[in-house]
């Protein structure tokens, strides 16, 4: 007996048989393929920027590269140990330099005078080119003209007399202290030993003393010091020199005239 068909009944779909494909879910377009390259490709967020290679330069550029370490090297020289020493001792001298100004200001110091008041010569035989053993005696006028500053004359002092660069006779000043304001006469006796005078100067000696003008030429160099109130300073020498012109060269000559003039050497 066959079934009964109902016209509205559809026929029962038949299950999807494993050949055919099933139904595809809509997708986005392809994107399209970005072309190979040899450089990594940043990670997202990130900007590369490309310049040429001639405007890529180096820190700093060549043409200051000098001008650089020129100024690198005296930013390390500021710090320097050197410069701090150097910064040290141009304090101290300012300072030196203020007080010795305060010092000259407040005392007003004054340079010893000094003077030749007599000669006597004894030994010189102008007949003779035998050797000869001068002795001089001098009397050496110095004056003090300051009010507030003492002198010491120390020990090791050395006095010569010359005639035409030849040495006749040397001795030494005593030591001793002269006060403020006041004029100290030193009483030098110069002697010398086997002295020998050419036969032109032995000639040019007689001429001269035939005019009663014999020039000679006295050397002083003396170590003293300074005293304000009660302190002293270190030794510091006084040289002096004397232009001194007599008559004769005889026990009774006289001084004609005489010209001294002297310097002093602070650290010495």
């Amino acid at each position: 007996m066959a079934d009964r068909v109902h016209p509205h009944d559809s026929p029962p779909e038949s299950p999807p048989s494993p050949t055919e494909n099933p139904p595809r879910e809509p997708q986005s377009p392809p994107k399209p393929a970005l072309p190979a390259q040899d450089k990594p490709v940043p990670p997202p967020l990130t900007y590369v920027i490309q310049l040429p290679k001639d405007q890529v330069y180096r820190v700093p550029p060549p043409e200051n590269a000098k001008l650089f370490q020129r100024y690198t090297r005296r930013g390390q020289r500021r710090g320097s140990p050197c410069c701090c020493i150097f910064l040290a001792v141009a304090a101290f001298v300012l300072l030196v330099g203020a007080a010795a100004g305060l010092f000259y200001l407040i005392l007003k110091p004054e340079p010893p005078k000094y003077a030749v008041d007599g000669v006597a010569i004894s030994g010189v035989d102008l007949n003779t080119t035998s050797a000869m053993s001068p002795e001089i005696i001098l009397a050496v006028r110095a004056e003090n003209p300051n009010d507030k500053i003492g002198i010491y004359y120390l020990g090791g002092s050395s006095v010569n007399m010359y005639y035409d660069a030849v040495r006749l006779a040397g001795g030494a000043l005593p030591a001793m202290y002269q006060s403020s304001n006041s004029y100290t006469v030193f009483n030098v006796t110069l002697t010398g030993s086997d002295v020998v005078l050419t036969s032109d100067s032995l000639r040019g000696l007689t001429a001269e003393q035939s005019t009663g003008s014999v020039p000679l030429k006295l050397t002083v160099k003396a170590p003293v010091k300074f005293k304000v109130g009660a302190v002293k300073t270190w030794k510091i020498t006084v040289k002096l020199s004397c232009d001194v012109t007599v008559d004769k060269l005889t026990a009774s000559a006289k001084v004609v005239q005489e010209d001294c003039d002297y310097s002093v050497n602070i650290f010495k």
